[in-house]
């Protein structure tokens, strides 16, 4: 499969970078605010200019401090991305014109192999000509005014692309072999798997997920709070000879909603629920020294709301202590506060060691099979009259409910219709009842059922 052009942005903190991004990819990806040093891993967004298509990859704010630091740690991240692009985009900002950071990232980019293409932003009125004019101070050719607010330049960005992009995907379509005919596509698989990572702060889900590819591909320090946007990264797992597509989700931690005063961090727990809705499995990650708390149940809880399949993963559990009591403490705690949803996988692993990772994804692939799953109309029915007839359904102040037949209306969560009359009558507990039954009978363990009943319409009722 071949792959399309990837584009770097780099520059100090606060020039822009996010938002032009946003506007490339078309949606608002990467969290923006007026605060510098908003955006910390890089993230990769599938770009589109004026035809033109290929990968854009947003970075941290360059900044010149020690590796050991926060900062740092972002700083060797941002160098990575721009050595692994076709081409990097080094943006300023012209209202300020050239910093000596400026200067320093310019000495820095020219002596990398990546050609670099120097953007002016905020080169609006008077005060960014004045930028533009400083820019050429830095040593590269035909700087580009631009407005990523505004979408002012991007003709002229286009240009300055146009045969990069152009020129790396002849090569791509040189090494690729074409299908020809005769050629089977019938066997393809299916599209990869999307998996996401939540928990609270700390709980190590950066550090797992690096564990995971095999590389430092996202900041992780003792810092709680590091992640802010939610991070895909793609990946190939290998197993029994087999590779399996991944999508893997980061995200930021969720605190108790009362603790949450920032507006960065409200917009980072919005990206991170946001990250959710699209997965198909989540993986609430604990950490194994400090147990299960409330909030871990109501992160849980949202994640069945939204009906995506949900594994509970103990993590760090190569430093946990009374590891056995641990374990049963949060199996019954689950059971207690998730008693909606019976037999939520509970998983041990170790982002440190790697120990657990390949047990965590191939249950995962079990899960999506389950959350996928539908059954035939015919055994389907064969159950629900069996369980009909083991429990009627009760007669509220003398009148029958009667329930005719049930049908499964979609997967991805397994959603079931009952038909019947006086169905508005039926109690909650005999839909536990049934949904009860459907796990345990029709194989729906651990996954969210929805069950929704209808009334089947009377032609005398006029």
């Amino acid at each position: 499969m071949s792959r399309s052009a990837t584009i770097a942005i780099v520059g100090r903190p606060n020039v822009g970078k996010s938002t032009l991004f946003n506007r490339l990819v078309g949606k608002r990806l990467a969290l923006v605010d007026d605060q510098p040093g908003v955006t910390r891993d890089r993230r990769e967004g599938d770009a589109e200019l004026l035809g033109l298509k290929f990968t854009i990859v947003d970075t941290a704010g360059f900044e010149d401090q020690d590796a050991a630091t926060l900062p740092g740690r972002m700083r060797v991240q941002t160098e990575k991305a721009v050595r692994e692009a076709d081409a990097a985009l080094f943006m300023i900002d012209g209202r300020v014109g050239v910093t000596p950071l400026d200067e320093e990232i310019a000495r820095w980019l020219r002596s990398e192999d990546t050609p670099i293409i120097l953007l002016v932003n905020k080169a609006e009125g008077k005060q960014g000509e004045n930028g533009l004019m400083e820019s050429y101070s830095l040593g590269f050719d035909n700087p580009i005014a631009l407005s990523a607010e505004h979408g002012e330049g991007v003709v002229d960005l286009f240009d300055a692309l146009r045969p990069i992009v152009e020129a790396h995907d002849a090569a791509e379509a040189e090494a690729t072999p074409l299908l020809t005919e005769g050629d089977e596509d019938d066997d393809a698989p299916l599209g990869p798997m999307k998996l996401a990572i939540v928990g609270r702060p700390n709980a190590g889900k950066s550090t797992l997920i690096n564990r995971m590819i095999g590389e430092d591909r996202l900041i992780t320090g003792p810092e709680a709070g590091i992640t802010r946007d939610s991070i895909r990264v793609d990946w190939q797992w290998e197993k029994d000879g087999e590779v399996h597509e991944i999508q893997l989700f980061d995200t930021a931690g969720m605190r108790k909603r009362a603790k949450v005063q920032e507006k960065l961090e409200k917009l980072s727990v919005a990206d991170a629920l946001h990250a959710v809705d699209f997965a198909e499995v989540v993986v609430l990650l604990l950490d194994a020294t400090k147990g299960l708390e409330a909030q871990d149940l109501r992160i849980a809880d949202r994640v069945l709301q939204e009906g995506r399949a949900l594994i509970v993963a103990l993590n760090k559990w190569d430093v946990a202590e009374e590891a056995s009591s641990l374990f049963n403490g949060v199996r019954n705690a689950l059971d207690d506060g998730l008693s909606q949803v019976k037999g939520v996988p509970v998983l041990t692993v170790s982002g440190a060691t790697g120990k657990g990772i390949d047990t965590l994804v191939r249950v995962a692939f079990e899960q999506r099979a389950i959350w996928s799953g539908r059954v035939s109309t015919a055994k389907l029915n064969r159950w629900f009259e069996g369980a009909v007839d083991a429990n009627p359904p009760p007669a509220p102040g003398g009148k029958r409910i009667k329930l005719r037949y049930i049908t499964q209306a979609r997967t991805r969560p397994p959603t079931f219709v009952v038909f019947g009359t006086r169905t508005d009558a039926l109690p909650g507990s005999y839909t536990r009842y049934l949904v009860n039954g459907m796990r345990k009978e029709l194989g729906f363990q651990g996954v969210p059922v929805r069950l929704n009943f209808r009334n089947s319409r009377n032609p005398y009722d006029e």
